[in-house]
């Protein structure tokens, strides 16, 4: 069965942001809204969920996963980050950002890049997302909402209620989401930011 909450956008209540946290960690798959498009996130290290993501989603074993970050205080735990990139993430971030960076043996090896060992790390500029991974204290395993044969993820929270009941723990709804992923940008080679993919992040900023 799946819980719907409509948590408020700019102030969440508490209490529910409590509730979607215990449902995180007892293992669930939620869907959550986020400062770009909706996603689904599940606890890092939580294989079942992870499962179930990747079935929903029907992922390949080459796609990037990302953790969904509340600051960038624990980066070192997941990422091995320069000081020169380490102010790049700085400057951008919370936003519509995503950096690849080589991961840490923290990282369940299921998140990484087969043969690149990278992770992907975000910070989001998002109350919910924001007031969520602070209940939690720790940080989530993320992925765009993006369900197979759609060419844009779900932002009606009344479609994602209509595809995703009964296939997800919890729903989070706060209102339509945007429909542009997150600009990702690569600092895995020496040679500087690489940007992977354009989208919501303007990319004039990171050079």
């Amino acid at each position: 069965m799946t819980q719907i909450f409509h948590i408020h956008p700019d102030n969440p209540q508490q209490r529910l942001i409590r509730q979607a946290a215990d449902i995180v960690r007892k293992g669930g798959l939620i869907a959550y809204p986020t400062d770009t498009t909706y996603a689904l996130g599940c606890a890092i290290g939580e294989k079942a969920a992870l499962d179930r993501l990747i079935q929903l989603r029907r992922l390949d074993d080459k796609h990037q996963f990302s953790i969904l970050c509340a600051d960038l205080s624990g980066i070192a735990t997941y990422a091995k980050v320069s000081n020169t990139d380490y102010r790049l993430i700085k400057a951008h971030t919370p936003g519509a950002y995503t950096f690849i960076l080589q991961g840490t043996s923290e990282v369940p090896r299921r998140l990484m890049h087969e043969k690149k060992r990278t992770i992907g790390i975000r910070v989001p500029d998002n109350a919910i997302c924001q007031a969520l991974l602070e209940e939690l204290g720790a940080p989530l395993m993320t992925s765009t909402l993006l369900l197979p044969g759609e060419e844009m993820p779900l932002s009606d929270p009344y479609d994602i209620e209509n595809a995703l009941g009964g296939r997800v723990d919890l729903i989070i709804n706060g209102g339509f989401g945007g429909m542009e992923e997150t600009t990702v940008v690569s600092l895995v080679d020496e040679g500087g930011p690489v940007i992977v993919r354009e989208g919501a992040g303007p990319v004039d900023r990171i050079f």
